[in-house]
């Protein structure tokens, strides 16, 4: 670890001593694990601290951990809902990347919601006004609610979408197709039809498959 990472861990324990759930350092960069109820005020000390100064915010991501940790089953699912196998104790997260430019420093916070039936965390817009589409994307893709958001729409898919692309559990094919009506003049949506699609995986292929 480099001084200038290891300077930036000290300050971080040291600044939120009782705020901390974990910190690890992973790939030359830190993440820092704190508690739904601690994240505005904790990212806006990251922001506003000399220390810190972390004044960008690079991206948000919802990640689903559902499946972290865990093998595909033999029927090529997720274990979504296998929440005593998980190596995490909540199922959804948004994770942010920080930078400081003055002193050349990168953090990921990582922040659990704790209600995986209806993942709710803390919009971050009033620190940096940027987390407006990172935190609609993650609402539009993994369900995450923000709390005191002002425009939380979907983003990335339409206005008919059912459900959440981006979860381990959500089917490949949809749950709804469209097409144009050319009756009604309009486009239209319907249950999916396309019917699943058995890959058998090139590991259990029969010997010489390919010069066939």
């Amino acid at each position: 670890m480099s001084e200038e990472l290891k300077l930036l861990g000290e300050n971080l324990k040291e600044e939120f001593a009782d705020k901390v759930i974990s910190l690890e350092n992973k790939l030359g960069e830190l993440t820092l694990v704190i508690d739904v109820n601690d994240t505005p005020g904790v990212l806006k000390s990251l922001r506003d601290d000399p220390k810190f100064h972390f004044e960008q915010l690079v991206d948000v991501c919802g990640v689903d951990y559902s499946a972290y940790g865990s093998d595909v089953s033999e029927e090529g699912s997720y274990p979504a809902n296998d929440a005593d196998n998980r190596p995490f104790k909540y199922r959804f997260a948004a994770v942010y990347h920080l930078l400081s430019v003055e002193h050349n420093f990168r953090l990921r916070v990582r922040v659990f919601a704790k209600d995986d039936a209806m993942p709710t965390l803390h919009s971050v817009i009033d620190v940096w006004p940027s987390a407006n589409w990172f935190e609609r994307e993650a609402f539009d893709l993994f369900g995450i609610i923000f709390l005191g958001h002002p425009d939380l729409r979907r983003l990335l898919t339409d206005y008919g979408f059912v459900g959440n692309p981006f979860r381990k559990d959500f089917p490949l094919s949809g749950h709804v197709e469209m097409r144009y009506d050319a009756e009604q003049r309009r486009v239209v949506y319907q249950p999916v039809t396309v019917e699943p699609r058995e890959v058998t995986p090139r590991i259990i292929r029969e010997e010489n498959y390919s010069r066939h």
